[in-house]
C-alpha cells in the first residue's frame, strides 16, 4: 500500500470519526433540549402520584454533564415536607437532587426511567412524636396512588443512590432516641426497582452523635461503614445482612431487621464486637471518657454483644426484649503510669431487661475480678426483679482502696484505707413477706480516708468492722453487728457500735457518741436539697425490743441519752418545704424523747415547743411504727397555705385526678390538700398570735389540736377575725393528695358586714351584694363535705344548717329589694332596715333552703322562704305584708340570679334543680 493511500485511509478515519464525535456531542447538548418539557412533565407528574406531601424547587436543568455520562435531571434548592403531623415543615431540603435518566426510556418508552438520584449538601430531618408518628411517610401507599395498567410503565427504576456531604437528624421522641450524622456520604447500588432488593452500600460520617434519654452516648464519633441490605418495599422491612462498622478504632458487626408497623417499629437487631481490643472499645465510649483514655493504658481482649428483639408501639406500651453481654479476659488497667496498676481484670456479665421493663431486670455477673500485686477483689452476683429481687452473690476482697482508685483514675474522689470482706447471700429480698437473703460473712475497713472535690477537708481515721449473718432467710433470722465504727471530721472523732437481731421484732443495742456538722458532711458528697448549718451532738445508749416499745413495757427499755439538734432541715413527701429545726435538746429516757423550748421554722411561720415524743425508735426503725406526743406550741406567726401539698408538673396525673392551674412564668403546677400522716399519733396545744390562712389574717389563734390515723380534730379552736370572736370545732381528713373530707361547727358573734367586706376577699365574692350594706350578725352554722385540690369546698357534697342572726342591719342597693321596690311601685323597699332577724338555712345537693321569717319595717311586714344554689340561682317566695298590720299582702316570687333577680306577683315558682355529689 502506498504511503498517500495509507494517509487518504487515516484522513477518512479521522474525517468520520470528527463527523460521529460531533454528532454525538451535538446529541449531548440536544437530547436534554429536545426531551425538557417531557421529563419535567413526568417529573411533576410522579411527584404528585407518588408523594403525600408537598415538594417545592428554584430551578431544573437537564444535563449529560451533570453527572457524566448520565443524563440527569437536576433541581436546585429542593424542599420536601413531612407527612402528618409534620405537614408544615421540612423534611428534606437540599441544594441539589439530580435524578439519573435511562436514556432509552426517552425514545422508546411512554414514561421516563429514573434509575439513579444524587443528593448533595443535604439535611434529612426525621422526627417521631410521642405517639410514635413520623414525618417520612411521605410515599402514597399502592391504594393511595393511581394504579397504572401497565407496571413496565412505573417511573421510578433505581439503581444508585449517592449522597453527598449531607446532615441527618434523628429524633423520635416516642423512643427518645435522638441522633445526628454530620459530614455524611453514602453510596448505595441495587435492582431498587424490585420489590424485594439487595442494596450494596458504603457510608461515612465524619460526626457521629447518639443521645438517649437526654444522656449522650456517642459524641464526635467517625464511622466507616461497608452494608448488605435486603429492602422490602411493599412492607417497608429492611433485612441487614452483611454490615460491618467502624466506629472510631472499633470494629462492629451488625446484623438484624427492621419493619415499620402503622404506630411503631418491629425490631430484630444483633450487634457484636468480637476479640475486640479493651482500649479500641473505650474509643467508642462517651466524650467524658476520652479525656481519661488518653491518660490510660489500657489491654485485654473484649467480647461485646447487644440485642433488642421485638415490637415497639409506645401508644400500647409494647416494647422489644434488650439483651447485653459484656466480656473481659486478662484486663490491664494503668492510669497515669501509676505504679500499681490494675491487672487480670475480668468481667463476664450478662444483662437482660424484657420488654425494657427494668422492674423485669436480670443481671448475670458470673465474674468480676482483678489484681493490684498481692491484692485481689473478686465477685460474682445475680440479680433478678427490682422491687422483690432474687439474689444470690459472694464477694471476697483485700485491697488498697488508695491503690485502686489511682491505678483506675477515678476522678473526684480521694479514697484509702484497707477493705477486707467475705460474703455470701442467696435468696429473695421481699419486705411484705418478710423475706431476706440468706446471708454470712463480713466487710472491714481499716484506716479509712475520704476527700471529694466539693470540701477541702478529708473525713480521716475511719475504721469499720460489720457483721452480718442469716441463715434461714428471714427478717426474723438476721443478724447485723457494726462493733465498732468511727470517723473523725474536722478533728471531732464520732464513735458508733450497733448490735441488731431479729427484724420482725427488733432487739438493739446502739451506743453513738459523737458531734456532726451535717453541712459540712453533705459538702464532702455533694448532696443537694441540705444548704444549712446543721449540726447534731449525740451521747446515746440504746437497748431493747422493739415490741416492748410497741406493747409499753418502758421498764424492760434501757434507752438514755441526750440528742442536740441545731439548724437542721427535715424534707418530708407530705410537704412542699423543709421543716427547719434551729435548736433544741432531746433528753432520751426509755421510749420518751423529752424537748423544752425546742425552737422551730417552716417557711415564713414559726414555732416554739416544749413536751414530749414517744416511740420514737419504733417510728424511726419501721413503716409500720406510730410516733405519739403531747406537746404545747407557741407560735407569733403561722402561714397555713405554705403547707399545701404540690405536685411538680413533670408527675404524671390522670384528667380526673387533679386540676393544673398556670402560674404567671408559664409553668404549670398541680396544688393539693394538707395531708396529716398516718403513722402519727399527736396532742398539741397550740397559741399563735398571727394566723394567714387563704387572705384571712385571724389574731390570737387558740387550740387543742391532735393528729391520730391522718385525720386532724379540733376542739375549743378560736381566733378573732375582724374584731369579731369565733370558736370552731371540727374534723379533717385527706383522702387522697387532691381530695380531703371536713365537718365543724362554727359560733361567731356580732360580725360587722361592713369591716367584712372591706377586709375579707372570700366574703366579698360570695356576698358582694353586701357592698353598701351595714350592721352586725351572728352565726351558729355546721356544715360538712368535701375539700377539692385547691383547698376549696365542692358545693355538692355540702350538707348541713344553722342560723344567721341579724341585728341592725341596713341593706343598701340590693338588686333584689330593688326588683320588689320596682315591682311592687313601693320606694321604701329598696333599702330596708333590718333588725333581731334569724334566718335559719340547710344546705344539701349544692342547694341552700332558706326557711321561713319575718322582719319589718317603715310599717311592711315582708315574709320570705325558699331555695338558693350555692351558685348564686334563686327560688324564693315572698309576701309583703302591707300597712298597718300586714293582713294584706302581696304575693311575690324572685326567680334569676343573685345579680339579675326576677320579681313577679303570684306564688307559682319552678324548683331548682339540685347537684347531688356522684363521688360521694
Amino acid at each position: 500500500m502506498s504511503k498517500n493511500k495509507s494517509k487518504s485511509i487515516l484522513l477518512k478515519i479521522a474525517k468520520y470519526s470528527g463527523i460521529t464525535f460531533v454528532v454525538i456531542l451535538g446529541l449531548l447538548f440536544l437530547t436534554p433540549i429536545v426531551f425538557a418539557d417531557k421529563i419535567k412533565e413526568q417529573i411533576k407528574k410522579t411527584a404528585n402520584e407518588k408523594l403525600s406531601a408537598e415538594l417545592n424547587y428554584s430551578d431544573v436543568s437537564l444535563s449529560f454533564f451533570h453527572h457524566f455520562p448520565s443524563l440527569t435531571l437536576t433541581l436546585n434548592d429542593l424542599s420536601l415536607n413531612g407527612s402528618a403531623p409534620y405537614k408544615s415543615e421540612k423534611f428534606i431540603t437540599a441544594k441539589e437532587v439530580s435524578f439519573g435518566i435511562n436514556v432509552a426510556s426517552l425514545v422508546f418508552s411512554k414514561s421516563v426511567k429514573i434509575d439513579q438520584i444524587y443528593l448533595s449538601d443535604s439535611f434529612i430531618n426525621v422526627k417521631v412524636n410521642p405517639k410514635g408518628e413520623a414525618n417520612y411517610n411521605i410515599y402514597k401507599s399502592s391504594s393511595q396512588a393511581e394504579t397504572t395498567k401497565d407496571s413496565s410503565e412505573t417511573a421510578l427504576k433505581l439503581e444508585r443512590i449517592e449522597i453527598l456531604n449531607s446532615k441527618i437528624i434523628y429524633n423520635d421522641q416516642s423512643t427518645k432516641v435522638h441522633f445526628d450524622a454530620l459530614g455524611f456520604n453514602y453510596l448505595g447500588k441495587g435492582d431498587l426497582n424490585k420489590a424485594v432488593f439487595d442494596l450494596y452500600s458504603k457510608a461515612n460520617i465524619e460526626k457521629l452523635n447518639i443521645v438517649y434519654e437526654g444522656e449522650p452516648y456517642l459524641m464526635n464519633k467517625k464511622i466507616d461503614a461497608d452494608l448488605i441490605t435486603k429492602v422490602n418495599v411493599n412492607s417497608l422491612s429492611f433485612f441487614f445482612q452483611q454490615n460491618n462498622l467502624k466506629i472510631n478504632q472499633l470494629l462492629v458487626d451488625f446484623k438484624g431487621k427492621f419493619d415499620f408497623l402503622k404506630d411503631g417499629y418491629k425490631m430484630d437487631f444483633v450487634i457484636k464486637s468480637d476479640n475486640s481490643n479493651l482500649h479500641d472499645v473505650f474509643t467508642a465510649f462517651p466524650p467524658k471518657y476520652i479525656t481519661w483514655l488518653s491518660k490510660t493504658e489500657l489491654k485485654g481482649n473484649t467480647n461485646l454483644l447487644f440485642t433488642l428483639k421485638g415490637d415497639y408501639i409506645a401508644s400500647q406500651n409494647i416494647a422489644p426484649d434488650l439483651n447485653l453481654d459484656v466480656k473481659i479476659d486478662n484486663g490491664f488497667v494503668n492510669y497515669d503510669k501509676n505504679a500499681f496498676p490494675v491487672s487480670n481484670l475480668n468481667l463476664d456479665i450478662k444483662t437482660k431487661v424484657p420488654s425494657l421493663n427494668p422492674d423485669l431486670v436480670i443481671v448475670d455477673a458470673k465474674n468480676l475480678s482483678l489484681n493490684i500485686n498481692k491484692d485481689y477483689l473478686k465477685s460474682k452476683f445475680y440479680v433478678k426483679g427490682v422491687n422483690t429481687p432474687e439474689i444470690n452473690g459472694e464477694f471476697k476482697a483485700k485491697i488498697d482502696l488508695g491503690k485502686l482508685t489511682k491505678a483506675l483514675g477515678i476522678p473526684d474522689i480521694e479514697l484509702k484505707g484497707t477493705l477486707t470482706g467475705d460474703i455470701k447471700t442467696n435468696g429473695k429480698f421481699d419486705q411484705k413477706n418478710r423475706l431476706f437473703p440468706a446471708t454470712k460473712g463480713f466487710v472491714d475497713l481499716n484506716n479509712g480516708y475520704v476527700k471529694t472535690k466539693y470540701y477541702p477537708n478529708p473525713i480521716t481515721n475511719i475504721i469499720v468492722k460489720s457483721n452480718i449473718s442469716n441463715q434461714k432467710g428471714t427478717f426474723d433470722d438476721l443478724k447485723v453487728k457494726l462493733k465498732p465504727a468511727q470517723f473523725t471530721f474536722e478533728g471531732k472523732p464520732v464513735f458508733v457500735s450497733a448490735d441488731l437481731n431479729n427484724f420482725d421484732d427488733l432487739t438493739y443495742d446502739v451506743k453513738a457518741k459523737g458531734e456532726l456538722d451535717v453541712k459540712k458532711i453533705y459538702k464532702v458528697f455533694s448532696q443537694k436539697g441540705l444548704d444549712l448549718d446543721g449540726f447534731i451532738k449525740a451521747d446515746l445508749a440504746l437497748k431493747g425490743k422493739q415490741s416492748d416499745a410497741t406493747k409499753g413495757n418502758y421498764s424492760k427499755l434501757h434507752n438514755k441519752g441526750t440528742l442536740e439538734l441545731r439548724n437542721i432541715g427535715i424534707a418530708s413527701e407530705y410537704l412542699p418545704q423543709k421543716f427547719i429545726i434551729k435548736e433544741g435538746i432531746f433528753k432520751i429516757n426509755q421510749d420518751k424523747m423529752s424537748f423544752n423550748n425546742f425552737l422551730a421554722a417552716y417557711g415564713q411561720s414559726d414555732f416554739k415547743m416544749n413536751g414530749y415524743l414517744q416511740n420514737v425508735f419504733n417510728y424511726a426503725t419501721t413503716n409500720t411504727g406510730i410516733l405519739k406526743g403531747s406537746f404545747t406550741v407557741y407560735a407569733r406567726y403561722i402561714n397555713v397555705d405554705e403547707f399545701m401539698s404540690t405536685t411538680d408538673n413533670s408527675t404524671p396525673v390522670t384528667k380526673s385526678s387533679a386540676q393544673q392551674t398556670e402560674t404567671k412564668s408559664g409553668t404549670t403546677t398541680q396544688t393539693g390538700v394538707i395531708i396529716i400522716p398516718t403513722n402519727l399519733n399527736l396532742q398539741l396545744m397550740a397559741n399563735a398570735q398571727k394566723v394567714y390562712f387563704d387572705k384571712l389574717n385571724l389574731q390570737n389563734a387558740k387550740g387543742n389540736l391532735s393528729m391520730k390515723n391522718g385525720k386532724l380534730t379540733m376542739q375549743n379552736t378560736g381566733f378573732n377575725l375582724i374584731g369579731c370572736n369565733v370558736n370552731m370545732n371540727g374534723n379533717y381528713q385527706a383522702t387522697t393528695p387532691q381530695k380531703a373530707n371536713f365537718d365543724y361547727s362554727i359560733k361567731a358573734s356580732d360580725f360587722s358586714i361592713k369591716r367584712a367586706y372591706n377586709e375579707i376577699e372570700v366574703f366579698r365574692k360570695m356576698a358582694s351584694a353586701a357592698e353598701k350594706a351595714q350592721g352586725i350578725v351572728s352565726l351558729d352554722y355546721k356544715l360538712k363535705g368535701r375539700l377539692n385540690e385547691n383547698m376549696e369546698p365542692v358545693y355538692p357534697s355540702l350538707t348541713g344548717g344553722g342560723t344567721l342572726s341579724v341585728k341592725d342591719v341596713k341593706v343598701r342597693g340590693l338588686k333584689m329589694f330593688n326588683a320588689v321596690s320596682k315591682e311592687t311601685s313601693s320606694e321604701s323597699m329598696k333599702n330596708p332596715d333590718v333588725s333581731k332577724v334569724d334566718i335559719k338555712t340547710t344546705i344539701k345537693n349544692n342547694i341552700m333552703t332558706v326557711e321561713r321569717f319575718k322582719f319589718k319595717f317603715a310599717g311592711f311586714r315582708p315574709r320570705i322562704e325558699g331555695t338558693t344554689s350555692l351558685d348564686g340561682k334563686l327560688n324564693l317566695k315572698m309576701r309583703l305584708g302591707l300597712p298597718p298590720l300586714g293582713i294584706f299582702g302581696i304575693p311575690l316570687t324572685v326567680t334569676g340570679t343573685q345579680n339579675n333577680p326576677k320579681v313577679k306577683v303570684g306564688r307559682n315558682t319552678e324548683d331548682l334543680e339540685e347537684t347531688e355529689d356522684t363521688e360521694q
